[in-house]
């Protein structure tokens, strides 16, 4: 439902985008620390980022609707999950395998981008058993969430309201790769934002 969002709530959705175009940028012009140096500390910072910029858009959208209502918990044919959440990891790995056999990974190698996200590089050399944990916390609850509540319980059906489904769709799914500022993950995220 959008029926309660109102213009103001543009400036809202705004906010989200500049906040995530901001990182975007800025990740790609600050050089990376060693994969080494992150700490459990900025994990720590980034889960409390996700979590407050999830609780902003909650309080904001909250006031005026319930929970159940605004993030369409009302599905009489809930148990379609079971088959559509592996449809769609089935459908991640067929794009992830057709990019790599139209070469995708070696025209991103051609260009000097790295392979490998940090995230993954972290998890693959991390022997502490707290970075580890946040790092599944991260991925697995934090994230997941945060990301629903915000790109698909916020902004795209303020956006659905004010311009359409389709303007709505392609806003979000642009902004969704951003969000995770990796080059590499570029066109696979976009397709499943």
């Amino acid at each position: 439902p959008v029926w309660f969002y109102r213009p103001l709530d543009l400036l809202g959705a705004a906010f989200v985008f500049f906040i995530f175009a901001g990182m975007a940028i800025a990740s790609s012009r600050i050089e990376q620390p060693a994969v080494d140096s992150l700490a459990p500390e900025v994990l720590v910072v980034n889960i409390g980022f996700q979590f407050l910029l999830a609780g902003i858009v909650a309080v904001s959208v909250l006031f005026r609707v319930g929970v159940i209502e605004w993030l369409g918990l009302r599905w009489p044919r809930w148990y379609l999950v079971f088959l559509i959440g592996p449809g769609a990891v089935i459908g991640m790995w067929m794009l992830f395998g057709g990019l790599q056999a139209a070469g995708y990974m070696k025209w991103l190698k051609s260009m000097g981008v790295d392979q490998i996200q940090e995230s993954v590089e972290l998890l693959q050399k991390s022997n502490d058993p707290l970075t580890l944990s946040l790092m599944a916390a991260a991925a697995v609850l934090v994230a997941p969430i945060c990301e629903e509540i915000v790109f698909r319980g916020y902004l795209y059906p303020i956006l659905k309201r004010f311009s359409g489904v389709w303007v709505a769709g392609l806003c979000s799914a642009l902004l969704f790769p951003c969000a995770h500022g990796n080059l590499v993950a570029l066109l696979p995220l976009l397709i499943f934002g």
